[in-house]
């Protein structure tokens, strides 16, 4: 067994916390049986074979200061490496394919300030080839501010999840336009051949946000190409979807953007029947309604994924919140009051 001198538990980084070196398969002997026990029970116990790192919990001295060094036990099929980005290919199957230019010229300023901070994930695919698993914005950017190396934790990744893992990453960070989830969302029903209900225990969504967001493709490739660019946004474009016609859909998109038609008003156009008989009618007149109450209506529809009305009258005002079943009225609630969610049956 290697011994090392006592040193001080911070500074050290993530390179500590994470293998620098693929795992082999003779283990590294460690100090005790209680030490490897712990790291091997420890959610992000890893280390490489050839060098030791600390524990707090092996230490000798009264007040916690000086610690032992042991070697921690590798995860199965992942390390932690310093890679040359030219070394590494972008995700094919990565559902994100917009990158806003002023967020990334915010990241790479702040790499070439002060590094990148969180690593990408990357598969092994040849001897001194990668390919990105999660983390293509964050590689990009590495590029763009000249950096030679960039912070990678490679893992062991099957061909059929590469498109799970990047969509649940952008998700999770709220990174997909609508156009991106929606063709994310139905390629892993072709990929996992579920049903929306299989696919929403998967990934963590609601059935009903799944089959919303897919009824997104059926729009005009006009119009699509107007929400990817962040031109329309996701209510304007589930408003266009009660329009059969793509040329009518087309043509109210224009509207909107040329007038700058809320979300409630073009529900309205929609509902009069915008264009039949190759003639545009006059919208009902509108209600008055306070500054951005038709914002706020599209923000809580967005967030309790169903269509919410909100009514200002002279005296007092009226939230309408539309659902399915007692079902989808059972996930609203849960949505709304999140506390005791099982104890509240309805």
């Amino acid at each position: 067994m290697n011994a090392q001198a006592p040193r001080r538990g911070l500074g050290r980084g993530l390179g500590s916390l994470i293998p620098t070196a693929p795992p082999t398969p003779v283990p590294a002997p460690v100090a005790d049986e209680d030490v490897n026990r712990d790291a091997q029970n420890s959610d992000f116990a890893a280390g490489a074979t050839s060098s030791a790192t600390a524990d707090p919990r092996s230490t000798g001295s009264e007040n916690g200061a000086q610690i032992a060094d042991s070697a921690l036990a590798p995860v199965d099929g992942a390390y932690f490496a310093e890679l040359p980005v030219e070394q590494i290919s972008p995700n094919a199957v990565n559902p994100r394919t917009v990158f806003d230019e002023e967020a990334m010229a915010e990241l790479v300023h702040s790499i070439k300030e002060i590094g990148l901070l969180q690593p990408v994930v990357v598969r092994r695919t040849a001897a001194d080839s990668y390919e990105l698993v999660m983390g293509e914005r964050r590689w990009r950017a590495t590029q763009a501010a000249g950096l030679a190396t960039i912070p990678a934790i490679v893992r062991e990744t099957d061909d059929t999840d590469m498109l799970r893992d990047a969509l649940l990453e952008n998700l999770h960070r709220s990174n997909l336009n609508p156009l991106e989830e929606a063709a994310a969302y139905q390629q892993l029903l072709e990929d996992f051949s579920c049903t929306h209900d299989e696919l929403a225990q998967r990934i963590g969504r609601s059935r009903p946000q799944i089959s919303n967001t897919l009824r997104l493709l059926k729009l005009s490739p006009a119009v699509q190409r107007r929400v990817a660019a962040g031109v329309l946004s996701a209510g304007h474009a589930r408003a266009l979807l009660g329009v059969g016609d793509a040329d009518q859909q087309d043509r109210l998109a224009q509207r909107v953007v040329a007038e700058g038609i809320s979300v409630r008003g073009l529900e309205e156009i929609v509902a009069v029947g915008d264009g039949a008989g190759g003639t545009t009618p006059r919208p009902r007149r509108a209600k008055p309604q306070a500054p951005g109450l038709g914002e706020l209506s599209e923000r809580l529809g967005d967030r309790l994924e169903t269509r919410v009305k909100i009514d200002l009258g002279k005296a007092k005002g009226k939230i309408s919140i539309e659902f399915a079943n007692t079902g989808d009225l059972q996930r609203i609630v849960d949505l709304i009051d999140p506390r005791n969610r099982n104890d509240r049956p309805i």
